[in-house]
């Protein structure tokens, strides 16, 4: 029976911005809660390049497979890489800037204007410190936003293989978001800008996308609990052991697993 301010100005939302820029170890950072992944996507990416630049991702990545153009949508070409079980590296993203320049002819094409990554990628796998460090150098280099893709971070967080902490994400790049829907959230996605770098009128452009949450609040709400008590963490915690788990009691019983795509997960 509360009365409470629409648009994500209510006290939930505000808590959980406090709560989440604790965890980042990022006092100065902007949050914003937007509806879904798909939207994040596509207002962060349309919101920080020019009219001219596309945004380099692997040719497995979420954006550039299974977003039904939404990116491409906004007027910004996907300059897909070949990916390594669902990366892709510092050496090749500088070597295809490096060519692009080298160009005589260059000012007639697509500019790369950002890098995106998914972290875990959607083959699962996971880019250790030294990678995102290296992509990050390439992207200070020629100037460009580093982009991360968090819809499934708390997974990539808990995995036994990461060495990537929450801070090192915040750190190690422009802008990323913490995906609450695939860990548990009914909906909802907390897009964090970490380097005071947050386009100009962003929450405009957000609503131009039809990613702004009239009732902010259930999102707020969501990710107030969602990062009280290490919830965020444990969650995905538990879900890697239950994944881990299952695979264990199928492969007892004679089972054997692939990976037909990067959408059938």
């Amino acid at each position: 029976m509360e009365s409470l301010s629409g648009y994500g100005e209510d006290v939930y939302c505000k808590s959980a911005r406090e709560k989440i820029k604790k965890a980042c170890d990022c006092e100065d950072a902007d949050v914003y809660f937007l509806v879904g992944g798909t939207q994040a996507n596509s207002v962060i990416i349309s919101s920080l390049l020019d009219s001219y630049e596309g945004v380099i991702s692997a040719d497995t990545g979420h954006i550039n497979g299974h977003e039904a153009g939404a990116v491409e949508y906004t007027g910004h070409k996907i300059l897909a890489l070949p990916h390594h079980d669902g990366k892709i590296f510092a050496e090749e993203i500088e070597k295809y800037i490096k060519t692009f320049y080298e160009n005589d002819s260059h000012s007639h094409m697509v500019f790369p204007g950002m890098i995106y990554i998914s972290h875990p990628t959607e083959y699962g796998t996971i880019y250790s410190k030294k990678e995102v460090e290296k992509i990050y150098e390439v992207c200070k280099k020629y100037e460009i936003p580093f982009f991360i893709d968090g819809a499934r971070l708390g997974y990539g967080l808990m995995s036994k293989e990461s060495d990537l902490t929450l801070p090192d994400i915040a750190k190690l790049c422009d802008v990323f978001y913490i995906g609450g829907t695939k860990v548990g959230a009914l909906c909802g996605e907390a897009v964090v800008f970490t380097k005071n770098n947050t386009p100009k009128n962003f929450v405009t452009r957000i609503k131009q996308h039809g990613a702004l949450l009239a009732k902010g609040r259930l999102l707020g709400v969501q990710f107030d609990a969602l990062f009280s008590d290490n919830l965020y963490f444990e969650i995905s915690k538990h879900a890697i052991e239950m994944a881990e788990k299952l695979k264990s009691v199928l492969k007892e019983k004679g089972y054997r697993f692939f990976l037909e795509s990067p959408t059938n997960q």
